[in-house]
């Protein structure tokens, strides 16, 4: 199979006819062998029984539906381990993403050495203050940690390699960092691409502004496991060490003092250096013993599927 299309959806009964149309006539005027991949991730309205009835019409219309509400990460990952095409395109279903931008995202990745395009929503028609000004910092703050170049790390439209989502693992938020997540896993050849990005026409956006401190701790913890997440010893182990270490030349310094210099009679525990040495002595251990259970479980750890899929059609 050349291409997958992967979209996941949250109550959007409205646009997914239009979307699934638009999308098959513009790809069979590519004639390309293609199957799309609906997951409903726990929709409250009528978009499951839009899915059925889409299915039942086309066998190479594939849907997925969760138990309840698990997120675009898992959403994600649970089309990406059913998909079968050689390039796989991902966007979202609410039609503000562009349907014609998959002749071009298909040939980028099918006909280039490229592992992964990223859409790039230059112009975008989204709330300034909740979604585009906040967009930005957290854009220049993906950059600069991960050193990836692009201009829209979250934007909903990008195509990769068959390869890259087969070996990337989505968890929690992470479909924001996908590429990142692909650098990480060691595909280098990244790009992106200017698309068009569209008016919504129906419904409310399913994000507040939450999203963007949970996407800024995300950003800290994908960091942290991509410098130390093979090597938690490394961390927590080195600033254990640190610690200890002044806390037993704190004891050193009392021991000698008392001992040879301090004539006053003044007990240890009246001392400020004691409670410096004790302190840093107490959390070092700890430190240390954090870095030491990490290994164990790091080795010994087995990477549970994060959400519970209820039906499927033609899977």
């Amino acid at each position: 199979m050349q291409l997958s299309i992967v979209i996941p959806l949250f109550n959007e009964q409205d646009s997914l006819t239009e979307l699934t149309e638009s999308i098959q006539s513009i790809v069979l005027n590519q004639g390309l062998d293609y199957e799309i991949i609906l997951i409903d991730d726990g929709s409250t309205d009528k978009s499951w029984s839009i899915i059925t009835n889409i299915c039942s019409k086309y066998s190479n219309i594939k849907g997925i539906r969760f138990l309840r509400n698990f997120g675009k990460s898992q959403a994600l990952a649970a089309g990406f381990k059913l998909c079968k095409g050689e390039v796989v395109i991902t966007m979202d279903a609410d039609l503000q993403d562009d349907p014609n931008e998959i002749p071009d995202l298909y040939k980028k990745i099918a006909l280039s050495n490229f592992d992964l395009v990223s859409g790039w929503k230059k112009k975008r028609y989204d709330s300034l203050i909740f979604k585009n000004f906040p967009s930005k910092i957290f854009n220049w703050a993906a950059r600069k940690t991960s050193g990836i170049k692009l201009n829209d790390f979250n934007c909903g439209i990008k195509a990769y390699k068959n390869v890259v989502i087969k070996e990337i693992k989505l968890t929690g938020g992470m479909h924001r960092y996908i590429p990142v997540l692909a650098k990480n896993a060691g595909f280098k050849n990244i790009t992106e691409k200017i698309v068009i990005h569209h008016p919504r026409k129906h419904g409310d956006t399913k994000y507040g502004p939450d999203r963007f401190v949970k996407g800024f701790l995300d950003l800290i913890t994908l960091w942290f496991i991509h410098r130390f997440g093979k090597r938690p010893m490394h961390f927590f182990g080195l600033i254990g060490s640190v610690m200890l270490v002044i806390g037993f030349l704190f004891s050193l310094y009392l021991g000698f003092d008392k001992l040879f210099i301090e004539r006053s009679g003044r007990l240890i525990t009246q001392r400020p250096e004691f409670y410096i040495a004790l302190t840093t002595m107490i959390i070092g251990s700890q430190f240390f013993l954090a870095g030491f259970l990490a290994e164990i479980v790091l080795r010994n750890k087995k990477i549970k599927k994060q959400y519970i899929i209820t039906e499927k059609i033609n899977g």
